[in-house]
């Protein structure tokens, strides 16, 4: 099992990012993924997830409006659009399969003008 995220970077307050984990050694589209934060000195927090086959997502009351998880189960990938970003989103985001117990290393986000 093997999660890669990509993506990451240095962006204004107000701009976005793209995130991507692509999945390997697993049957990618019977899996629920979760995307998950960790900010520096703080607890890792569930971001949003999203369900195997009909795409229920949960976001976290912070990022909802803002943040939309996508999943392409051809491409073996889960997607994370992030919109109007603020400082405070400023974080390792991870991602990761539940069931499988399987993390990625992780991208950074720097929020920052």
């Amino acid at each position: 099992v093997q999660l890669v995220e990509s993506g990451g970077g240095l962006v204004q307050p107000g701009g976005s990012l793209r995130l991507s984990c692509a999945a390997s050694g697993f049957t990618f589209s019977n899996y629920a993924m979760n995307w998950y934060r960790q900010a520096p000195g703080k607890e890792r927090e569930l971001v949003v997830s999203v369900s195997s086959v009909a795409g229920i997502t949960n976001y976290a009351d912070s990022v909802k409006g803002r943040f939309t998880v996508s999943r392409d189960n051809a491409k073996n990938t889960v997607y994370l659009q992030m919109n109007s970003l603020k400082p405070e989103d400023t974080a390792v985001y991870y991602c990761h399969a539940p069931r499988l117990n399987s993390w990625g290393q992780g991208t950074q986000v720097t929020v920052s003008s």
